[in-house]
């Protein structure tokens, strides 16, 4: 990583950046055609260099966070067949309530944590949601009856619920918008690393027997210190814009705002994210953009099937694509007939294949600058693995299915949450859209959570057939969406969309400006 800084010399108005202003207007001078008042691109090896570093400096801390967000979210699927249904008495649906009630504070706080997330402070924000959880997920080891499970889940949906968007919104304060996708899926995925990785940690942790605690709650105990640790580790590095981004040295600060300025293209009024001020007319926008309406139905199709993955039939884990993956893939492998052990460590393999799909959809993504193409492979794909788990009895096949899932399902997620972040501008109406998007979109786990239920082993077929129809919704919302960003940004290059240069102030078109062109 890099040498912490005196996080006081990183806030602006302090002694560090008192001539930064200056700066930028030289450099601005530098990089703007004579004698017109349009800007140019700024010199390519310094815009790599920016970026090597942002990469360097940011990424790995948010992957660190999502890696262990995910992990602490998910292990109690992994706590399930290590003891705690038996020792807490959990008969009928009490698992599953569990399960559900981390979603209702979770959704509750999307949007308005994205709001805060500038006013506060994206590199002390972030870190202290992680150290909050972390600390939630400690206390669940001790946790000895059903209402205490119940409670912990909730304050871990709380402290949960604003992170994935601020990650989202954060990276949008240093990427444009075409190398976005790459940097969300190089920390997303963690998300299926967690899969593998949790499960290897689960089995070990869940060996300890000390002190009158014994197998599944180490599982929460050791996860959450480390997720406390590593939180106020972050806090220390992770700057809050461009402008405050201490390993970049004048010219590149100034550089890297005025690229955020340019990749704008009219639909923000300054290149330093830290001086747009909030208001409901950019809350208005994002509500009322055909984008966050469709995007966010689109990612509540997507993210059905992975909430229930569970060790008890690989397919249960499918059950949502993202909640059931993460959920139950433990519980579905044991219901395959393997041993507590075995079942944990072969939930590793298609969690391994889903961690590299997401590299390879977002790189992708981010070279032919679109994110549909991806969601389209991607559900197909899925697709064809649920219909795996359906068409076969055989274990073997229904396995191999969940490949399929996985390969699928994961890159599709951060496909969603990018094309969305894409296409809205400036900051305010992505941090509500995105916020909305993610609020929505969880509402799945309610009905991921009850999909997969026990006595519908060990085919599953009514939560397979209900996955299946929830990725044919993403196929056609997918396509759809495709077809009007096209024909919207054709009538933006006919000039059909330059009548609004005359409501005024082009500063408060956001990603109505004419210039702007959404990402297919």
């Amino acid at each position: 990583m890099t040498n912490a800084l005196p996080r006081e010399s990183a806030v602006a108005g302090s002694p560090g950046f008192k001539d930064m202003d200056s700066v930028e207007k030289a450099h601005l001078e530098k990089i703007t055609t004579a004698g017109t008042d349009q800007l140019l691109d700024i010199d390519p090896s310094l815009d790599r260099r920016i970026t090597r570093k942002l990469d360097k400096h940011i990424v790995p801390w948010l992957f660190g966070l999502w890696l262990l967000a995910f992990i602490d979210r998910s292990n109690i699927g992994n706590a399930r067949i290590d003891g705690l249904v038996t020792d807490l008495k959990l008969d009928g649906n009490k698992f599953n309530i569990a399960l559900t009630v981390f979603y209702v504070p979770y959704i509750l706080v999307d949007v308005p944590s994205n709001w805060v997330v500038k006013f506060i402070g994206a590199g002390y924000y972030l870190p202290a949601l992680i150290v909050a959880w972390g600390l939630v997920g400690t206390f669940m080891g001790f946790i000895k009856s059903y209402s205490g499970l119940i409670v912990a889940r909730f304050f871990l949906g709380l402290c949960e619920g604003g992170l994935l968007g601020g990650m989202i919104l954060y990276l949008s304060m240093f990427y444009r918008r075409h190398q976005l996708m790459y940097r969300i899926g190089l920390f997303y995925c963690a998300a299926p690393l967690s899969g593998a990785f949790g499960g290897l940690l689960a089995t070990g942790l869940a060996e300890i027997q000390y002190g009158g605690l014994n197998r599944w709650p180490w599982i929460f105990i050791v996860e959450g210190i480390i997720t406390v640790c590593f939180g106020v580790l972050a806090a220390f590095y992770l700057p809050h814009t461009p402008r405050h981004s201490k390993f970049l040295n004048e010219e590149e600060r100034a550089g890297a705002l005025h690229r955020m300025k340019m990749d704008g293209h009219g639909a923000t009024s300054t290149s330093d994210v830290a001086q747009e001020e909030f208001s409901w007319t950019w809350v208005r926008m994002a509500v009322l953009n055909i984008n966050t309406i469709l995007l966010s139905l689109n990612f509540f199709a997507i993210i059905t099937p992975f909430v229930k993955l569970s060790l008890q039939q690989l397919a249960k884990l499918i059950k949502e694509r993202i909640y059931s993956f993460s959920l139950f893939l433990p519980t579905i492998i044991s219901s395959l007939g393997y041993t507590r052990i075995t079942a944990q460590l072969f939930t590793v393999p298609p969690n391994m294949l889903g961690f590299f799909a997401v590299l390879i959809g977002s790189y992708t993504s981010d070279k032919i600058k679109a994110r549909g193409p991806i969601m389209l492979v991607g559900c197909t794909v899925a697709i064809a693995g649920y219909i795996m788990l359906l068409a076969s009895k055989r274990p073997a096949v229904a396995y191999g299915g969940t490949f399929l899932i996985a390969a699928g399902v994961f890159p599709s997620s951060p496909a969603v949450m990018g094309w969305l972040a894409n296409n809205l501008a400036p900051h305010y109406t992505r941090a509500t859209g995105t916020g909305l998007q993610i609020c929505l979109a969880n509402c799945a786990a309610f009905i991921a959570t009850f999909t997969y239920l026990t006595k519908d082993g060990p085919r599953f077929v009514a939560g397979h057939s209900i996955n299946i129809g929830m990725l044919v919704l993403s196929l056609i919302i997918s396509t759809t969406t495709i077809i009007y960003v096209k024909w919207e940004n054709a009538k933006r290059e006919r000039g059909e969309r330059d009548d609004r240069y005359a409501e005024g102030d082009e500063g408060l078109l956001g990603y109505r400006h004419p210039k702007f062109r959404y990402t297919i």
